[in-house]
């Protein structure tokens, strides 16, 4: 893979290509670089997440979390024109490419940005992730914590994760944090799982170690 594309500033050389979102509901294309998650082709996982996930909430606050250059927000934007979407990224040239490519889609309700530079109350009506699993499991589970109980009470985060990189037991680890998970889609060895906040307040329990 080379360099790790959760980087906050690659070093690898640049090499601008353009890749093809297409949809039953829209096309974007989309400007990518070396340096970050899938350059060559829109991942097949954010594919069978943006082919099965229902519908976003109408209106509210949205999040891609791990937004790369924004093939899952811009979908999300696209689908709820109201809205305002968030995509965050610790990838700075990911982000850069992300708001380019938001313009040239003209959809200006999506918006890209570090994670440490959205205003902590802010709350969403829902979630869709490809989420950087290669960053390791107690990273990941502390992206998950810090994130998902952000969502409003009863609302849905849709991630999609491979069989083979640990989708069941991530599915149980989040049963175990209480954030009940199901699994709402399967295809190609991706799983994709739907994570409901509690309707009510609850206290998070302790991070875990590692499942598997």
């Amino acid at each position: 893979m080379g360099e790790h594309y959760f980087a906050e500033r690659p070093g690898t050389a640049s090499r601008r290509r353009t890749v093809d979102l297409v949809l039953p509901d829209l096309h974007l294309r989309l400007d990518t670089d070396g340096g970050m998650f899938s350059p060559d082709r829109v991942d097949p996982g954010t594919r069978v997440l943006l082919e099965t996930v229902p519908p976003p909430p109408p209106d509210g606050d949205l999040l891609d979390l791990g937004c790369g250059y924004g093939p899952i927000a811009l979908t999300m934007a696209a689908r709820a024109p109201a809205a305002r979407v968030w995509g965050v990224d610790v990838n700075r040239r990911a982000l850069a490419l992300a708001e380019a490519n938001a313009a040239s889609a003209a959809l200006p309700n999506a918006r890209f940005a570090p994670a440490d530079d959205l205003d902590p109350a802010l709350r969403f009506t829902a979630i869709w992730s490809n989420p950087p699993i290669r960053i390791g499991k107690t990273a990941l589970h502390e992206l998950l914590l810090t994130w998902l109980p952000r969502l409003h009470p009863g609302a849905h985060a849709h991630l999609v994760v491979q069989k083979h990189l640990g989708s069941d037991s991530l599915q149980r680890w989040l049963d175990g944090q209480g954030m009940p998970a199901e699994r709402v889609a399967s295809r190609s060895s991706y799983r994709v799982l739907r994570v409901t906040a509690p309707t009510a307040p609850t206290d998070t329990p302790p991070l875990e170690g590692p499942t598997r």
